[in-house]
């Protein structure tokens, strides 16, 4: 499995990480084997959140935990919060402390290796919010800290009263969502496309060291499905198809290293609980595509050159 610079301290992690929003669909033996297959194949970063089946996703892989002494130590474990669903986002310092502490409870672990603020807050209070993350690390409960779903300015901000790196930003990045590379792209043009729907956040996390992780990275639209054997993308997937056929490897795996082989160095989210897709998926971190074959999927994507 290759590896990226992650964090202030550009400690090695794995490229494709294991997105665990539902895993708890799988029972504890099956859970028990689908984390130590995926250990096994490289893979070394878990990403939670505590609203992931309202706590069951962590209280499995906690459960997990428990039972192979040893097993906390050879991965990056990463959870998110600062969501209450249906109701509002809380970025409170109140609020954010008591969620890692009951993430952390629910994981059976001192600590996590990362935390990330899972939506932002309108109402957040930035020196409240960098406070609560800074005492999160210093009192150890947390290594790294990090956002999802923030536009540039809303890390910079958040920045100017933290003591602490911000190591990451988890954002949804798929070849058919790809509003933060297509708006690069589309610069100085009245196109659709051109609408910088992000902050310039590609280019903002690769200048300050952010790792962009990438969720959803086979889907299209918010939650509308995956565009994999969609036949409202005929040309997208004749392409993969094709290029599947040339690596001989599967559509899931050109998809995947579309992302990987970008030199931003983002961390893809694989949030499939099937051993042997994840297998595909991990395949895609040591694939590299021609460049030309990287523009013939952005192209069929339904993108623009100018």
């Amino acid at each position: 499995m290759r590896t990226i610079p992650f964090g202030p301290d550009k400690v090695q992690v794995s490229a494709v990480a294991v997105g665990c929003m539902r895993i708890s669909s799988l029972s504890e033996n099956e859970a028990d084997r689908f984390v130590k297959e995926a250990l096994e194949m490289g893979v070394n970063y878990f990403d939670h959140a505590d609203i992931y089946g309202a706590g069951s996703c962590e209280e499995l892989f906690g459960k997990v935990l428990k039972a192979n002494p040893g097993m906390r130590e050879k991965m990056f474990l990463q959870s998110k919060a600062g969501i209450v669903p249906g109701v509002m986002y809380d970025n409170s310092k109140q609020y954010l402390l008591q969620a890692v502490d009951r993430i952390l409870l629910r994981l059976n672990t001192d600590y996590l290796d990362t935390f990330l603020i899972h939506r932002p807050d309108a109402l957040a209070d930035p020196c409240e919010t960098a406070d609560a993350l800074d005492t999160l690390v210093e009192s150890g409960k947390v290594r790294y800290v990090g956002v999802s779903n923030q536009r540039s300015g809303q890390m910079m901000l958040l920045s100017r009263y933290l003591k602490n790196h911000l190591a990451a930003d988890q954002l949804q990045l798929s070849l058919t969502n790809a509003t933060m590379i297509q708006s690069g792209m589309e610069a100085n043009m009245l196109t659709d496309g051109a609408v910088d729907r992000d902050g310039q956040v590609l280019d903002y996390c690769r200048l300050e060291g952010i790792t962009i992780q990438t969720w959803s990275p086979f889907q299209h639209g918010f939650i509308a499905g995956t565009f994999l054997g969609n036949p409202e993308f005929p040309g997208l997937n004749q392409v993969l198809k094709e290029l599947a056929e040339k690596y001989e490897t599967s559509d899931t795996a050109i998809a995947a290293a579309w992302i990987l082989n970008h030199p931003a160095k983002m961390q893809l989210i694989a949030g499939s609980t099937k051993i042997q897709r994840l297998r595909e998926i991990c395949g895609a971190a040591e694939l590299k595509l021609e460049k030309k074959e990287w523009y013939q999927l952005y192209l069929a994507a339904g993108h623009m050159l100018p």
